[in-house]
C-alpha cells in the first residue's frame, strides 16, 4: 500500500513516494542531530553536527521544491531505514561508556550518511528515467553535501580511533 492506502500503479507514483521518504528521513535527522550533539565530547565534533543540522535544513527545503516543481502535494511517506538506525544509535549509546559516545556518534553519522547517499542516487536515477530533470540539481546538491559529510565523519573516526581529538 502506498500513498493514503492506495496501491502505487505508476513509477512516478512510485518516485513520488521515494521522494516523500526521502523527506521524511531528513526531518527525521533533523530531530537526531540536536540529540546526538548532546552526547558528544569533542567540541570539533559537537560544531560539525551544528553544521550538518544546517545542511539538512537546506536538504528539507530543497526536496519540498522538488515536490512543488513536480506539482505534488508534500508527501511525508514512511522512512523505516532511519528509524531503524536511530533506534540503534540510541540503544548502542545507552549501551556504551560515556568515552565511547563519540565512537557511537561518528559511526551512526557514517551508517545513516550511507544511506542517504544511496536514496539520492536512486532518486536521481529515478528522475531523469522519467524525465523530471529540472528537480535533478535539487537532488544533486543534496547527495554532494551527503558525500562531504561521510569523508569528514570517516576521519574524524580516523583520528579518534587513532587517539587523537576529531579536527575535521
Amino acid at each position: 500500500m502506498g500513498l493514503l492506502g492506495k496501491t502505487l500503479e505508476t513509477r512516478r507514483d512510485l518516485f513520488v513516494h521515494k521522494l516523500g521518504a526521502a523527506l521524511t528521513m531528513e526531518k527525521a535527522i533533523l530531530d537526531m542531530l540536536p540529540q546526538l550533539e548532546e552526547h558528544t565530547n569533542h567540541e570539533k565534533l559537537k560544531s560539525s553536527l551544528r553544521m550538518h543540522y544546517d545542511q539538512t535544513q537546506q536538504h528539507v527545503e530543497n526536496l519540498e521544491r522538488a515536490f512543488q516543481t513536480l506539482g505534488e502535494d508534500v508527501d511525508d511517506s514512511p522512512c523505516p531505514a532511519i528509524e531503524g538506525l536511530e533506534k540503534e544509535g540510541q540503544a548502542n549509546l545507552k549501551m556504551v561508556d560515556d568515552s565511547l559516545n563519540d565512537d557511537v556518534v561518528l559511526g551512526g553519522v557514517c551508517e545513516t550518511e550511507h544511506h542517504e547517499i544511496a536514496v539520492y542516487e536512486g532518486l536521481i536515477t529515478k528522475a531523469r528515467s522519467l524525465g523530471e530533470e529540472q528537480i535533478v540539481p535539487l537532488l544533486e546538491e543534496n547527495l554532494r553535501q551527503e558525500q562531504e559529510t561521510l569523508e569528514k565523519a570517516k576521519q574524524m573516526a580516523t583520528q579518534l580511533a587513532e587517539g587523537m581529538a576529531p579536527v575535521a
